[in-house]
């Protein structure tokens, strides 16, 4: 299998060749990789990776016009004065060009399935807001919140549009609900003011016959079924350190949709405990044999995680991803 039709399969509940891998892994760690690999693209080539988190687009809001907002009223914006403020233009197609040529570098070069990092509806407006303030607003505004997020969606839906004419296979909408233990607002709240406006980016990809995946931290075990009827292909980091075992997906939602994850940055790597490393790679990749994975780090590797246990982890998954399937296992690097 080419690496884009590895994890298609996966997403469409079949068994793989192998278990498709990836990791957010440039992010805090540039200055290492570089000095190891030459380069992030380098290190996703040596490790033949299947797949490719792509960034770019415009933002939803423009900084100095927040700002000078900030700064006009003396205090925190609220929902009502955010309002005032203009959204920046989805459709001004100069502004995805680094996505024209990240779909480019990996989907057309490297035959990567490729998805697309955009906004959500809670996680999109805590910059403007402030995260402790949002929550409070869902509380004391409901109904100026309700046209925020309005036309929150309706940016969200043009985005994810334009990004679906570029060639991206799969909109990923990143939007933090979870704490620890729990969601951060009651489920009831979530239903009402949330699940209303992801609906409506969340219809028009599945209407473009697209895949769709989430992002968000924390437990959110309390709305999987929310999760379920919005139509997602794809939940990641589904976090087992955040009280979502993997117990409960096998048992209720694994025909639902597919995980993205498996290797936590909270509790896995980055601790220089390379011993228990390991177990937990092994203990993952096995479970997850005949599909129902696609093997990605659970957000970004900390900057206290060494080059060395970097690479220890992911020679060890280039590895075991061939062993588990019977397949040879080359040196990383070469053709998968």
């Amino acid at each position: 299998m080419l690496p884009r039709e590895r994890v298609i399969a996966v997403i469409e509940h079949r068994v793989p060749d192998r278990m498709p891998i990836y990791g957010w892994l440039y992010w805090n760690l540039r200055e290492a990789i570089d000095a190891a690999f030459g380069s992030q693209a380098a290190l996703e080539d040596h490790y033949d990776f299947d797949f490719a988190h792509l960034f770019g687009g415009p933002g939803c809001y423009d900084g100095e016009d927040l700002e000078a907002l900030r700064d006009s009223l003396g205090h925190a914006i609220e929902p009502a004065d955010l309002l005032t403020v203009p959204m920046t233009d989805p459709n001004n197609l100069e502004d995805y060009q680094d996505i024209v040529a990240e779909v480019r570098h990996h989907k057309e070069q490297r035959a990567r399935f490729v998805y697309v990092q955009t906004p959500g509806i809670f996680e999109a407006l805590n910059g403007p807001f402030g995260i402790e303030n949002h929550l409070a607003y869902l509380l004391l505004y409901p109904d100026d919140l309700r046209r925020v997020y309005e036309r929150q969606a309706a940016w969200n839906k043009a985005f994810a549009m334009n990004c679906l004419d570029l060639g991206v296979d799969m909109v990923h909408i990143s939007d933090d609900w979870g704490s620890q233990k729990s969601l951060l607002f009651r489920p009831k709240t979530w239903w009402e003011m949330i699940y209303p406006y992801h609906e409506i980016t969340c219809r028009a990809v599945k209407d473009r016959d697209a895949y769709l995946s989430l992002h968000s931290d924390g437990c959110i075990k309390d709305v999987l079924e929310g999760v379920v009827k919005l139509g997602f292909d794809v939940v990641h980091p589904y976090q087992e350190s955040a009280n979502m075992s993997h117990d409960l997906y096998w048992r209720e939602y694994a025909e639902a949709f597919v995980l993205m994850g498996g290797l936590d940055v909270q509790t896995t790597i980055g601790f220089g405990d390379l011993e228990r490393l390991e177990c937990e790679i092994r203990r993952v990749i096995t479970r997850f044999a005949r599909g129902g994975l696609l093997f990605c780090t659970s957000h970004f590797v900390q900057d206290h995680c060494s080059i060395e246990e970097l690479t220890f982890a992911y020679d060890l998954i280039h590895r075991l991803v061939r062993e588990q399937t019977g397949v040879s296992a080359p040196e990383p690097g070469s053709i998968s």
